[in-house]
Protein backbone atom coordinates (compact mmCIF):
# COMPACT_ATOMS: atom_id res chain seq x y z
CA UNK A 1 0.00 0.00 0.00
CA UNK A 2 1.55 3.24 -0.96
CA UNK A 3 1.71 6.58 1.41
CA UNK A 4 -0.55 7.97 -0.27
CA UNK A 5 -3.01 5.28 -0.03
CA UNK A 6 -2.75 4.68 3.79
CA UNK A 7 -3.38 8.21 4.45
CA UNK A 8 -6.87 8.65 2.42
CA UNK A 9 -7.59 5.21 4.42
CA UNK A 10 -7.36 6.42 7.69
CA UNK A 11 -8.99 9.95 6.46
CA UNK A 12 -12.25 8.13 5.83
CA UNK A 13 -11.85 5.88 8.46
CA UNK A 14 -11.63 9.00 10.91
CA UNK A 15 -14.68 11.04 8.67
CA UNK A 16 -16.80 8.74 9.30
CA UNK A 17 -16.10 7.58 13.03
CA UNK A 18 -18.18 7.98 15.79
CA UNK A 19 -16.29 10.98 18.25
CA UNK A 20 -13.76 9.13 20.54
CA UNK A 21 -12.80 9.93 23.91
CA UNK A 22 -9.89 7.01 24.27
CA UNK A 23 -7.03 9.18 22.45
CA UNK A 24 -3.62 8.06 23.26
CA UNK A 25 -0.59 10.07 23.32
CA UNK A 26 0.85 8.07 20.98
CA UNK A 27 -2.13 8.38 18.44
CA UNK A 28 -2.11 11.84 18.62
CA UNK A 29 1.92 12.68 18.33
CA UNK A 30 1.29 10.26 15.38
CA UNK A 31 -1.29 12.82 13.69
CA UNK A 32 0.96 15.69 14.33
CA UNK A 33 4.28 13.71 13.17
CA UNK A 34 2.07 13.32 9.55
CA UNK A 35 3.79 15.52 6.51
CA UNK A 36 1.79 18.50 6.73
CA UNK A 37 -0.38 17.96 3.50
CA UNK A 38 -1.62 14.57 4.58
CA UNK A 39 -2.87 16.11 8.17
CA UNK A 40 -3.77 18.65 6.69
CA UNK A 41 -5.87 16.68 3.94
CA UNK A 42 -6.82 14.46 6.74
CA UNK A 43 -8.58 17.42 9.16
CA UNK A 44 -10.90 18.74 5.40
CA UNK A 45 -11.91 15.42 5.08
CA UNK A 46 -13.26 14.84 8.76
CA UNK A 47 -14.54 18.61 8.37
CA UNK A 48 -16.37 18.26 5.16
CA UNK A 49 -18.29 14.77 7.20
CA UNK A 50 -20.05 16.92 9.41
CA UNK A 51 -19.72 20.87 8.54
CA UNK A 52 -20.34 23.52 5.26
CA UNK A 53 -16.42 23.57 4.81
CA UNK A 54 -17.00 27.27 3.66
CA UNK A 55 -19.28 28.34 6.90
CA UNK A 56 -17.68 29.89 9.76
CA UNK A 57 -19.85 30.33 12.84
CA UNK A 58 -19.30 34.20 14.34
CA UNK A 59 -19.47 35.76 17.56
CA UNK A 60 -18.29 38.59 19.38
CA UNK A 61 -16.89 38.84 22.69
CA UNK A 62 -17.60 41.55 25.46
CA UNK A 63 -15.68 41.74 28.90
CA UNK A 64 -18.26 42.75 30.89
CA UNK A 65 -15.75 43.19 34.16
CA UNK A 66 -12.30 44.60 33.26
CA UNK A 67 -8.97 43.81 35.46
CA UNK A 68 -7.86 42.67 39.17
CA UNK A 69 -8.66 39.47 38.80
CA UNK A 70 -7.76 37.30 42.02
CA UNK A 71 -5.88 34.53 39.55
CA UNK A 72 -2.51 34.31 38.43
CA UNK A 73 -2.59 33.39 35.20
CA UNK A 74 0.75 34.25 33.65
CA UNK A 75 -0.62 35.00 30.49
CA UNK A 76 -3.16 37.20 31.05
CA UNK A 77 -3.50 41.21 31.21
CA UNK A 78 -6.80 40.82 33.95
CA UNK A 79 -4.80 39.25 36.60
CA UNK A 80 -4.37 41.50 39.82
CA UNK A 81 -0.72 39.84 40.58
CA UNK A 82 0.96 42.23 37.51
CA UNK A 83 1.27 45.43 36.33
CA UNK A 84 -0.34 45.34 32.67
CA UNK A 85 -1.28 49.27 33.11
CA UNK A 86 -5.17 47.65 32.50
CA UNK A 87 -7.35 50.09 34.79
CA UNK A 88 -10.03 47.71 36.59
CA UNK A 89 -13.46 48.58 35.65
CA UNK A 90 -16.90 47.74 37.54
CA UNK A 91 -19.55 45.18 36.03
CA UNK A 92 -20.99 46.96 33.18
CA UNK A 93 -24.52 48.33 33.07
CA UNK A 94 -27.13 45.90 31.65
CA UNK A 95 -28.06 48.23 28.99
CA UNK A 96 -24.70 48.97 27.93
CA UNK A 97 -24.53 44.90 27.40
CA UNK A 98 -27.10 44.73 25.33
CA UNK A 99 -26.54 47.84 22.92
CA UNK A 100 -23.05 46.24 22.40
CA UNK A 101 -24.72 42.59 22.16
CA UNK A 102 -27.04 44.35 19.37
CA UNK A 103 -24.27 45.84 17.28
CA UNK A 104 -22.67 42.24 17.17
CA UNK A 105 -25.84 41.02 15.69
CA UNK A 106 -25.97 43.33 12.87
CA UNK A 107 -22.55 42.95 12.12
CA UNK A 108 -23.27 38.97 11.64
CA UNK A 109 -22.64 37.53 14.95
CA UNK A 110 -24.32 34.58 15.92
CA UNK A 111 -23.08 34.19 19.24
CA UNK A 112 -22.44 37.07 21.68
CA UNK A 113 -20.15 36.01 24.79
CA UNK A 114 -19.67 37.50 27.90
CA UNK A 115 -16.51 37.67 30.54
CA UNK A 116 -15.88 38.62 33.77
CA UNK A 117 -12.33 38.73 35.69
CA UNK A 118 -13.58 36.50 38.85
CA UNK A 119 -12.18 33.89 40.51
CA UNK A 120 -16.40 33.29 40.90
CA UNK A 121 -18.92 35.10 40.89
CA UNK A 122 -20.92 36.55 44.14
CA UNK A 123 -24.37 36.34 44.15
CA UNK A 124 -25.19 40.01 43.40
CA UNK A 125 -23.47 39.89 40.40
CA UNK A 126 -24.68 36.82 39.31
CA UNK A 127 -28.13 38.12 39.68
CA UNK A 128 -27.05 40.84 36.94
CA UNK A 129 -25.36 38.90 34.91
CA UNK A 130 -28.97 36.27 34.78
CA UNK A 131 -30.33 39.59 33.43
CA UNK A 132 -27.86 39.97 30.81
CA UNK A 133 -28.38 36.42 29.87
CA UNK A 134 -32.06 36.95 29.29
CA UNK A 135 -31.60 39.93 27.52
CA UNK A 136 -29.22 39.19 25.22
CA UNK A 137 -31.19 35.94 24.55
CA UNK A 138 -34.18 38.39 23.49
CA UNK A 139 -32.29 39.73 20.51
CA UNK A 140 -31.97 36.26 19.19
CA UNK A 141 -28.48 35.41 19.64
CA UNK A 142 -26.84 32.83 21.59
CA UNK A 143 -24.63 33.28 24.83
CA UNK A 144 -21.85 32.23 26.20
CA UNK A 145 -20.27 33.22 29.59
CA UNK A 146 -16.95 32.98 31.42
CA UNK A 147 -17.26 33.55 35.34
CA UNK A 148 -14.82 31.76 36.80
CA UNK A 149 -15.63 28.64 38.75
CA UNK A 150 -19.32 27.91 39.73
CA UNK A 151 -21.10 25.38 41.83
CA UNK A 152 -24.15 23.29 41.04
CA UNK A 153 -26.28 26.00 42.14
CA UNK A 154 -24.93 28.48 40.09
CA UNK A 155 -24.58 26.38 37.07
CA UNK A 156 -28.67 25.97 37.53
CA UNK A 157 -29.08 29.04 37.97
CA UNK A 158 -27.67 30.42 34.99
CA UNK A 159 -28.81 27.46 32.81
CA UNK A 160 -32.85 28.50 33.51
CA UNK A 161 -31.61 31.81 32.66
CA UNK A 162 -30.88 30.96 29.42
CA UNK A 163 -27.21 30.53 28.93
CA UNK A 164 -26.52 28.29 25.84
CA UNK A 165 -22.41 27.92 26.52
CA UNK A 166 -20.04 28.22 29.43
CA UNK A 167 -16.24 28.73 28.59
CA UNK A 168 -14.11 27.28 30.97
CA UNK A 169 -10.63 26.30 29.51
CA UNK A 170 -8.08 24.14 30.35
CA UNK A 171 -5.60 25.92 29.17
CA UNK A 172 -2.35 23.69 28.77
CA UNK A 173 -1.86 20.44 29.84
CA UNK A 174 -1.64 18.86 33.25
CA UNK A 175 2.14 18.44 33.71
CA UNK A 176 2.72 21.95 32.48
CA UNK A 177 -0.31 24.02 34.15
CA UNK A 178 1.24 24.44 36.99
CA UNK A 179 4.71 26.69 35.60
CA UNK A 180 1.35 28.69 34.25
CA UNK A 181 -1.28 28.89 37.13
CA UNK A 182 -1.05 28.27 40.91
CA UNK A 183 -3.91 29.71 42.13
CA UNK A 184 -6.48 27.09 40.29
CA UNK A 185 -6.03 23.48 40.39
CA UNK A 186 -6.41 21.41 37.24
CA UNK A 187 -9.13 19.69 39.17
CA UNK A 188 -10.83 22.85 39.98
CA UNK A 189 -11.31 23.44 36.09
CA UNK A 190 -12.45 19.74 34.99
CA UNK A 191 -14.86 19.88 38.26
CA UNK A 192 -16.49 23.22 36.84
CA UNK A 193 -16.89 21.96 32.96
CA UNK A 194 -18.42 18.94 34.64
CA UNK A 195 -20.68 21.22 36.54
CA UNK A 196 -22.21 23.32 34.03
CA UNK A 197 -22.59 20.48 31.49
CA UNK A 198 -25.23 18.52 34.40
CA UNK A 199 -26.68 21.78 34.87
CA UNK A 200 -27.75 21.30 30.66
CA UNK A 201 -25.57 23.83 29.29
CA UNK A 202 -22.84 23.59 26.14
CA UNK A 203 -19.03 23.63 26.85
CA UNK A 204 -16.44 26.12 25.33
CA UNK A 205 -13.24 24.95 26.56
CA UNK A 206 -9.58 24.85 24.75
CA UNK A 207 -6.31 26.56 25.53
CA UNK A 208 -3.45 28.91 24.71
CA UNK A 209 -0.42 27.53 22.83
CA UNK A 210 2.87 29.45 22.64
CA UNK A 211 3.30 29.12 26.53
CA UNK A 212 6.82 27.55 26.12
CA UNK A 213 5.25 24.70 26.29
CA UNK A 214 6.47 21.52 24.39
CA UNK A 215 5.01 19.46 21.61
CA UNK A 216 4.18 16.65 24.48
CA UNK A 217 1.67 19.45 26.06
CA UNK A 218 -0.01 20.66 22.95
CA UNK A 219 -0.92 16.60 22.67
CA UNK A 220 -2.04 16.02 26.37
CA UNK A 221 -3.56 19.32 26.26
CA UNK A 222 -6.16 17.97 23.22
CA UNK A 223 -6.44 14.64 24.67
CA UNK A 224 -7.47 16.21 27.95
CA UNK A 225 -10.37 17.94 25.84
CA UNK A 226 -11.19 14.62 23.68
CA UNK A 227 -11.74 12.60 26.98
CA UNK A 228 -14.59 15.42 27.98
CA UNK A 229 -17.57 13.63 27.67
CA UNK A 230 -19.57 14.48 25.20
CA UNK A 231 -16.66 16.98 23.67
CA UNK A 232 -16.86 20.24 23.87
CA UNK A 233 -19.44 22.16 21.46
CA UNK A 234 -16.59 24.69 21.03
CA UNK A 235 -12.98 24.25 21.15
CA UNK A 236 -11.01 27.37 20.90
CA UNK A 237 -7.26 27.08 20.12
CA UNK A 238 -5.77 30.43 21.34
CA UNK A 239 -2.37 31.61 19.97
CA UNK A 240 -0.40 33.28 22.91
CA UNK A 241 -0.73 37.05 23.07
CA UNK A 242 2.16 38.36 24.86
CA UNK A 243 1.20 41.59 26.62
CA UNK A 244 3.90 43.91 28.61
CA UNK A 245 3.83 43.33 31.98
CA UNK A 246 3.12 39.41 32.28
CA UNK A 247 5.86 36.70 32.92
CA UNK A 248 4.88 35.62 29.06
CA UNK A 249 5.75 38.36 27.44
CA UNK A 250 9.10 37.85 26.68
CA UNK A 251 8.44 33.59 25.88
CA UNK A 252 9.72 32.30 22.22
CA UNK A 253 7.45 32.89 19.51
CA UNK A 254 5.29 29.27 18.66
CA UNK A 255 5.93 28.44 15.22
CA UNK A 256 2.90 29.32 13.38
CA UNK A 257 3.16 25.79 11.37
CA UNK A 258 2.82 24.23 14.73
CA UNK A 259 0.21 26.40 15.55
CA UNK A 260 -1.93 24.83 12.78
CA UNK A 261 -1.29 21.29 12.76
CA UNK A 262 -2.82 21.70 16.41
CA UNK A 263 -5.79 22.74 14.39
CA UNK A 264 -5.76 19.97 12.49
CA UNK A 265 -5.25 17.62 14.89
CA UNK A 266 -7.97 18.93 16.92
CA UNK A 267 -10.31 18.96 14.08
CA UNK A 268 -10.23 14.96 13.76
CA UNK A 269 -9.59 14.10 17.41
CA UNK A 270 -13.15 16.22 17.92
CA UNK A 271 -15.20 16.05 14.28
CA UNK A 272 -18.05 17.59 15.85
CA UNK A 273 -17.23 20.44 17.57
CA UNK A 274 -16.44 23.60 16.41
CA UNK A 275 -12.72 24.13 16.30
CA UNK A 276 -12.21 27.96 16.88
CA UNK A 277 -9.42 30.13 15.46
CA UNK A 278 -9.52 32.32 18.58
CA UNK A 279 -6.78 34.52 20.40
CA UNK A 280 -3.75 35.84 18.75
CA UNK A 281 -5.68 36.22 15.06
CA UNK A 282 -4.90 39.74 15.31
CA UNK A 283 -0.74 38.89 14.80
CA UNK A 284 -2.12 36.41 12.04
CA UNK A 285 -1.53 36.89 7.87
CA UNK A 286 -4.09 35.96 6.14
CA UNK A 287 -2.47 33.42 4.75
CA UNK A 288 -1.94 31.76 8.08
CA UNK A 289 -5.48 32.37 8.71
CA UNK A 290 -6.69 31.06 5.60
CA UNK A 291 -4.65 27.44 6.27
CA UNK A 292 -6.04 27.27 9.82
CA UNK A 293 -9.22 26.97 8.06
CA UNK A 294 -8.13 24.57 5.65
CA UNK A 295 -6.88 22.44 8.89
CA UNK A 296 -10.96 22.91 10.11
CA UNK A 297 -11.40 25.82 11.92
CA UNK A 298 -15.15 27.02 11.54
CA UNK A 299 -15.47 29.58 14.62
CA UNK A 300 -14.29 32.85 15.38
CA UNK A 301 -14.50 36.05 17.00
CA UNK A 302 -15.67 38.96 15.36
CA UNK A 303 -14.86 42.42 16.39
CA UNK A 304 -12.26 44.89 17.62
CA UNK A 305 -11.34 43.33 21.02
CA UNK A 306 -11.12 39.45 22.44
CA UNK A 307 -11.59 40.58 25.76
CA UNK A 308 -8.72 43.03 26.49
CA UNK A 309 -6.10 42.00 23.28
CA UNK A 310 -6.95 43.50 20.07
CA UNK A 311 -9.13 41.02 17.28
CA UNK A 312 -8.83 41.84 13.58
CA UNK A 313 -11.29 44.45 12.84
CA UNK A 314 -15.23 43.34 11.18
CA UNK A 315 -14.22 44.99 8.19
CA UNK A 316 -10.79 43.09 7.63
CA UNK A 317 -12.87 39.88 8.57
CA UNK A 318 -15.29 40.52 6.00
CA UNK A 319 -12.85 41.28 3.38
CA UNK A 320 -10.70 38.01 4.21
CA UNK A 321 -14.04 36.24 3.69
CA UNK A 322 -15.18 37.44 1.09
CA UNK A 323 -11.12 36.37 -0.58
CA UNK A 324 -11.85 32.80 0.58
CA UNK A 325 -15.29 32.45 -0.36
CA UNK A 326 -16.55 31.74 3.28
CA UNK A 327 -19.63 32.87 5.15
CA UNK A 328 -21.06 33.17 8.45
CA UNK A 329 -22.51 30.22 9.43
CA UNK A 330 -26.67 30.11 9.59
CA UNK A 331 -28.53 28.66 11.84
CA UNK A 332 -31.39 28.51 14.43
CA UNK A 333 -29.40 29.92 16.93
CA UNK A 334 -31.89 30.00 20.41
CA UNK A 335 -34.66 27.97 21.70
CA UNK A 336 -38.00 29.02 23.09
CA UNK A 337 -38.67 28.82 26.51
CA UNK A 338 -40.20 25.63 26.21
CA UNK A 339 -37.14 24.21 24.70
CA UNK A 340 -34.71 25.24 27.06
CA UNK A 341 -37.25 23.60 29.44
CA UNK A 342 -37.40 20.27 27.64
CA UNK A 343 -33.76 20.44 27.76
CA UNK A 344 -33.09 20.96 31.17
CA UNK A 345 -36.06 18.58 32.26
CA UNK A 346 -34.00 15.89 29.59
CA UNK A 347 -30.61 16.45 31.55
CA UNK A 348 -32.26 16.80 35.40
CA UNK A 349 -33.69 13.27 34.59
CA UNK A 350 -30.37 11.70 33.37
CA UNK A 351 -28.49 13.66 36.03
CA UNK A 352 -30.90 11.44 38.35
CA UNK A 353 -30.40 7.96 36.34
CA UNK A 354 -27.04 8.75 37.00
CA UNK A 355 -27.36 8.50 40.69
CA UNK A 356 -29.56 5.76 40.96
CA UNK A 357 -26.69 4.02 39.13
CA UNK A 358 -24.12 4.63 40.91
CA UNK A 359 -26.36 4.08 44.43
CA UNK A 360 -26.69 0.88 42.88
CA UNK A 361 -23.60 0.29 42.16
CA UNK A 362 -22.20 0.97 45.70
CA UNK A 363 -25.32 -1.44 47.23
CA UNK A 364 -24.24 -4.15 44.76
CA UNK A 365 -20.56 -3.93 46.05
CA UNK A 366 -21.46 -4.24 49.60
Amino acid sequence: MTATSTTTSTASYAADAAPRHDWTLDEINALFALPFNDLLFQAQQVHRAHFDANAVQVSTLLSIKTGACPEDCKYCPQSGHYNTQLEKEKLLEIEKVVAQAQAAKEAGASRFCMGAAWRSPRDKDLVVVEEMVRQVKALGLETCMTLGMVDGEQATRLAAAGLDYYNHNLDTSPDYYGEIITTRTYSDRLETLATVRDAGMKVCSGGILGMGEDAQDRSALLQQLAKLSPHPESVPINMLVKVPGTPLENVEDLDPLAFIRAIAVARIMMPQSHVRLSAGREQMSESTQALAFLAGANSIFYGDKLLTTGNPQAERDRALFAKLGLHPERRDTCEDDTQRAERLAQQAQRNAQAERAAALAVDASV
